[in-house]
């Protein structure tokens, strides 16, 4: 590589870099509350577990809802505006997590002040999230989208890996006021930071109809949702496995899926090119299936956390894959809504796999999720089978 072609992927990485910079700022507020949200809810305002869980996934309804409107606002007006409101949002959050704190002597007023900022964390990731990739495909090409989505992935499961066991910090350090200011405090940079990048303009020709886009995604997200499944029950089952096998080591796990789901997104843009989308997403699937079979059958902690490490290794590779290929056959002025439909594949089966899983967990024990794990991510690759890599990338 000569030095001009150096220079030129320097500068792009670093432009790159800036715009991840956005989803990290949001999923590190995303991520503060998640380890002590559950208990406040349940013993700090005495509403039990069924509410501790309404909390949780009260974001991810929010989320669900607003990732085909934050589609088409970023293709009409740009994707700043989407960004800068949803920090907006992820402020309106903090101020009302911040409220409820101060009114925890009224558990009925302190609940609904969470769950109304819960609502607003919801928008303002998927505002965010998928604004700031629609921005940075915008400013470096379509040919990057592989790279974009990795990186944002990586901004995504690093800012939460950060920020939850240092919001359990600040929680026990200061309160849970603490959370709400830390929140507000995130928004505050991430709105500093948007207003430095360059505007990418919308595109005011007319595409293709929201219907045309949802049957053109489609396929993939089905296959996205399918493969994430064994991502939702690593995250939701992993600890609770080990302790019923009477293991030390869950974290270990948790860890390895991590590291190996952001070493194999580090170099997939390199890994897309050489072996082209489909066929990798393929060879991930098998690979993400090896790992949820290890961990099903492991004898000791050792295989089951080796397991994890494969499970990650495989599913890193499918949501950049697969979008990518999804995204070369939408128009460019359609491009955010494609992005936002596509997302909510995920969205979905994560807030499906666990409740799904636990009722096998239920009748069946803690293996149980990890086979339908491997059931899920094999349909996957069955659907995958019947892909075609677009004619004209």
């Amino acid at each position: 590589m000569n030095t001009a072609s150096q220079t030129i992927r320097s500068n792009s990485t670093l432009g790159l870099l800036s715009i991840v910079a956005l989803t990290f700022f949001g999923y590190l507020a995303i991520g503060l509350p998640l380890a002590v949200l559950p208990t406040y809810v349940d013993s700090g305002l005495g509403f039990g577990v069924v509410w501790a869980g309404i909390a949780i996934s009260t974001q991810y309804v929010a989320t669900i809802v607003s990732r085909a409107q934050v589609g088409r606002l970023c293709d009409q007006y740009g994707p700043r505006r989407s960004v800068l409101l949803g920090f907006m949002a992820y402020g309106l959050s903090g101020m009302l997590t911040l409220a409820s704190a101060f009114t925890i002597h009224v558990p009925a007023a302190s609940l609904s002040l969470l769950l109304a900022g819960r609502l607003t964390l919801g928008i303002g990731e998927s505002w965010v999230s998928t604004a700031a990739i629609t921005w940075a495909i915008g400013l470096m090409g379509s040919r990057e989208t592989v790279r974009i989505i990795s990186w944002n992935g990586i901004a995504t499961y690093g800012g939460i890996a950060l920020a939850a066991p240092f919001g359990a910090w600040l929680q026990g350090q200061y309160g849970f006021f603490a959370i709400g200011i830390f929140t507000v405090g995130l928004a505050i940079a991430g709105l500093m930071l948007a207003q430095t990048r360059p505007p990418v303009a919308g595109v005011k020709e007319k595409g293709i109809g929201t219907g045309q886009v949802l049957s053109r995604v489609a396929p993939f997200g089905v296959a996205l949702a399918l493969a994430s499944s064994g991502f939702g029950v690593v995250m939701t089952f992993i600890a609770l496995f080990f302790h019923s096998r009477g293991w030390e080591g869950a974290p270990f796990a948790l860890s390895a899926f991590g590291l190996a789901f952001m070493g194999v997104r580090l170099g997939l843009a390199q890994a897309v090119a050489k072996f082209g989308g489909l066929p990798l997403t393929r060879i991930s699937l098998v690979v993400e299936i090896i790992g949820l079979a290890a961990i099903a059958f492991a004898p000791s902690p050792t295989v089951a956390i080796i397991g994890a490490a494969l499970a990650g290794a495989g599913f890193a590779p499918v949501f950049p894959a697969l979008g990518n290929e999804a995204m070369i056959r939408i128009p460019p002025q359609n491009r955010g809504v494609a992005l936002g439909l596509y997302s909510i594949f995920l969205d979905i089966s994560l807030g499906t796999t666990g409740p799904i899983a636990g009722l096998f967990a239920d009748h069946l024990g803690y293996s149980a999720p990890f086979f339908v794990g491997v059931a899920a991510v094999l349909l996957s690759l069955i659907l995958s089978l019947g892909l075609r890599k677009h004619s004209n990338p």
